[in-house]
């Protein structure tokens, strides 16, 4: 047997299948078959400069700065502006990276150039076996986008958008979908960048906002219980000097006991903290932190070592029920990490999708979405093989997500997920 050989049935048995875009594989474990399509385009309004409105105010009062920089420097000079600026500042949502330096010097980060340019990226989409069906059954306000949705024990139903300036991030539902409260800046203060939600087994909400490097809990009722981190002051929790700061905190997970964890580190939007002037804030790694039910720190567990367990980036984290293992979303290295609660590493399995969010539903089986790749995907915890899929894939259609993430089910086993790229949030009703 030549070499030529002995590498095909190499490539057979672990089941590697190289394919031009666009060609159907089907996986030796028992997957779905996968095919790939390029990635969504949005529409050309959508790419339109919404800060045209403001040319004159940032000539004279933010020269030389563009895009968030220039967002940033208007907003904190509102009181120059003239009225139309006024008005563009107050409608156009911040930057999602407002206030916060950009990641730079890597190829994940998101900026021009073939190595950043994401709208160039083939993406992985399976085949729908499970006939789930596609609704939107919330009405919400204009948005950047929905981060998390969530059910509480009573069958109602909390929603987190990106919110526009000024306005509320949090929803509440009755389950009848119907609209119960909102929650606004004044119990969450100024929210910059919202991310994770979470309910916890008393119906509580917390909320992470990255940008503005807090974790906050919500009671049912809507007032504000307890806050992690201090508002816009992102930096290392460091337990023996008493400092209490979080770095970009993306999520957070409970364990049956109580405990809690928090991810952190979006990669390819986090700043390069590493030996800054700031002497709170030097790590710049990606972590995970542990925290007992009554929010004692525990532990923490670093991505950016080297050898076996390393992720760059925390941008989901969950807790597998039957095991307590601490799962996760290492997202643009399309792969899960997996570590026991006491900071032990387990194993890492690479995906063929963006890992964004990571739930396990009430049977305690795994789902994984994959984001901008447009699907969820129902995941084998043992070796990470995709056992069936839902959605069509990435666009604004219907069943497609711009970014699908953080995962919920009502008490009949339907699905619901939100979309950053779209202010709705949709629900995969499962067949009866």
């Amino acid at each position: 047997m030549n070499g030529l050989h002995v590498r095909v049935l190499t490539a057979i048995a672990v089941g590697i299948v190289l394919l031009a875009p666009g060609f159907a594989a089907t996986q030796a474990q028992g997957s779905p078959p996968w095919f790939t399509v390029p990635s969504a385009r949005r529409d050309a309004s959508a790419q339109s400069n919404p800060m045209a409105g403001c040319a004159g105010d940032i000539a004279k009062l933010c020269t030389g700065l563009t895009g968030a920089a220039a967002h940033f420097c208007l907003a904190h000079n509102t009181e120059k502006l003239s009225g139309q600026c006024k008005t563009v500042i107050a409608s156009v949502p911040p930057p999602l990276a407002m206030g916060v330096p950009a990641c730079a010097g890597s190829p994940v980060c998101t900026p021009s150039g073939p190595r950043g340019d994401r709208s160039l990226l083939q993406r992985v989409q399976w085949k729908q076996t499970l006939g789930y069906t596609f609704t939107y059954p919330f009405q919400l306000p204009a948005a950047v986008g929905v981060l998390g949705v969530g059910a509480d024990s009573k069958g109602n139903f909390w929603v987190y958008e990106r919110a526009l300036k000024g306005g509320p991030s949090l929803f509440k539902f009755g389950p009848d979908h119907k609209l119960i409260m909102t929650v606004g800046e004044d119990v969450t203060g100024h929210l910059l960048k919202s991310h994770g939600m979470r309910i916890d087994a008393q119906d509580n909400v917390w909320i992470t906002d990255s940008n503005a490097s807090v974790v906050e809990k919500i009671s049912p009722d809507g007032k504000l219980l307890m806050t992690l981190g201090v508002m816009g002051h992102r930096g290392d929790w460091d337990e023996a000097r008493g400092q209490k700061l979080l770095w970009q905190p993306m999520d957070i997970a409970f364990a049956p006991n109580g405990d809690f964890f928090v991810a952190e580190g979006h990669a390819n939007e986090s700043p390069n903290d590493v030996d800054g002037p700031d002497a709170t804030d030097n790590i710049g790694a990606a972590r995970v932190l542990h925290f007992d039910k009554n929010a004692r720190f525990v532990n923490q567990i670093y991505g950016n070592h080297v050898g076996q367990g390393r992720f760059s980036m925390a941008h989901a984290v969950a807790v597998d029920p039957k095991t307590g293992y601490i799962w996760i979303g290492d997202r643009e290295e399309y792969r899960l990490v997996v570590y026991k609660p006491n900071g032990e590493f387990v194993k890492t399995i690479q995906m063929r999708n963006l890992t964004c969010g990571i739930g396990f539903d009430a049977r305690g089986q795994m789902w994984v979405s994959s984001g901008m790749d447009g699907q969820v995907l129902k995941v084998d915890p043992s070796d990470g093989h995709v056992i069936a899929a839902i959605g069509n894939g990435p666009g604004s259609g219907q069943g497609q997500f711009w970014e699908s993430n953080f995962l919920a089910w009502d008490k009949d086993g339907n699905m619901y997920t939100g979309d950053t790229g779209i202010a709705r949030v949709t629900e995969m009703i499962k067949p009866r």
